[in-house]
């Protein structure tokens, strides 16, 4: 009898949650929300969660963030569920990380929020500039915890005698630290120019973009809140769409037709969390641009999720942190297939939206509406000029009926007479001929 072969599945990596609550603060989801999220970019980056703990104080502890009880206590249970990684919800100082691995012990990894992201965005990273920007973010992030990591290799160096580093002992472990940091900074330093060509390559790229006249339609929202899934039943594309988070992390940018037989390209962008690291958001800068150059904002928000004005606010506030200008926006109550109920309240100030619209993406119900809702708030925001145009300057006319909104044609002894709504970008292009 020929020997059978066994594909053996690697156990899933085991972690413990701890989230906690800072007494007086106020954050946008609460401790026991904010876990869940937690629990759920842990599944995402292919953890299973044994258990969660939760801790108010009413001051961080200097040293461990939750106090000696509380490690010794979590620290037991660690122990008893068989866990080799405890995942704080907050951003753990390097001080916090020192300790709580010293007091942990050494076979135990801790992680906090910031670092679960960084892993998942480097898992979920496809093209060369997404992982650029994710690795720029990584050593940023791991810069000032090198501590840590390097006193415990020259305790490891230093051998049975050596246990505490002690005289004669100290040089080389601090000698590999300050070569690994020069090492690090080195590698930003060409991680940066590396995404600043990147980021002019985008630019002379939307300058393209802006001579052929098309407005920019661009898709933002909390992760997972169905972008891409927006995208694909729009315009076609056969993007990928998964329902986890921080599926996509790269922009995805497609041609749609408007019911006028106007066209206009349509953006997909990185998702928003709660937490986001600040490295993570400084080295998507030049990805982010794209937001900050467009004509109209989708505000895109799940509907069914029950923290869903948490995500909006969590959206605004980071829309605001890379200083997106004050474009017509569109909020977009998506998933609507899935109400049990009526749709949300409305957000905090409802004005700031140039429509709400309620779609599914995943079914098509009510994607007609929100063309139209576009192309209102594209006409809202355009010029309305008269034009005279010579007639040997035929582009300049198939250009205008494309991308602007003839109301009039006249052929006259002098030219091509045209009254037009044009966009923005048009307008200063088509002005010399204004009669």
């Amino acid at each position: 009898m020929p020997p059978q072969n066994y594909s053996l599945q690697q156990e899933p990596e085991r972690a413990f949650l701890v989230g906690v609550g800072i007494k007086g603060s106020h954050p946008l989801l609460s401790t026991e929300d904010s876990l869940d999220e937690l629990a759920l970019l842990a599944d995402t980056a292919g953890m299973q969660v044994s258990g969660i703990a939760t801790q108010n104080i009413s001051n961080p502890d200097p040293a461990t963030l939750i106090g000696s009880g509380k490690v010794e206590e979590i620290k037991e249970t660690l122990t008893a569920m068989d866990t080799r990684t405890v995942i704080f919800d907050d951003e753990l100082t390097p001080r916090h990380q020192r300790e709580l691995e010293k007091r942990f012990g050494e076979d135990v990894k801790v992680l906090d929020r910031s670092a679960l992201i960084l892993d998942i965005f480097a898992q979920h990273a496809r093209t060369h500039e997404g992982a650029l920007q994710v690795e720029l973010a990584q050593y940023e992030y791991r810069l000032p915890r090198l501590t840590r990591q390097w006193s415990h290799l020259s305790r490891q160096a230093g051998g049975a005698g050596g246990g505490n580093g002690g005289v004669g002992l100290r040089g080389p472990g601090e000698t590999q630290l300050e070569s690994d940091r020069r090492e690090i900074k080195t590698k930003i330093s060409f991680l940066k120019r590396a995404i600043e060509e990147v980021r002019n390559h985008r630019g002379r790229h939307r300058q393209k973009r802006d001579k052929a006249g098309l407005p920019l339609i661009a898709l933002v929202g909390y992760t997972n809140a169905g972008k891409s899934t927006l995208l694909r039943a729009i315009s076609g594309a056969d993007v990928y769409v998964a329902d986890q988070l921080f599926a996509t992390l790269d922009t995805t940018t497609r041609r749609i037709d408007l019911t006028t037989g106007r066209q206009a390209l349509l953006t997909d962008t990185v998702g928003f969390i709660q937490k986001l690291p600040t490295t993570l958001v400084a080295a998507f800068r030049a990805t982010l641009e794209e937001i900050k150059e467009a004509d109209i904002l989708l505000e895109v928000a799940d509907a069914s999720h029950l923290n869903v004005l948490s995500h909006i606010e969590t959206v605004e506030d980071t829309l605001a942190e890379i200083d997106v200008p004050p474009v017509p926006r569109i909020l977009v109550w998506n998933k609507v297939d899935l109400l049990e109920g009526e749709l949300p309240p409305e957000p905090v100030n409802p004005r700031k939206y140039a429509d709400i619209v309620a779609v599914s993406a995943a079914t098509g119900l009510g994607l007609d509406k929100l063309i139209s809702a576009i192309e209102r708030t594209l006409s809202a925001s355009m010029y309305r000029m008269k034009l005279r145009l010579p007639y040997d300057r035929g582009d300049l006319v198939s250009l205008l009926h494309d991308h602007g909104s003839v109301q009039s044609h006249k052929n006259t002894e002098l030219g091509v007479e045209m009254v037009v709504q044009l966009p923005a970008d048009l307008f200063e292009r088509f002005k010399i001929y204004k009669i």
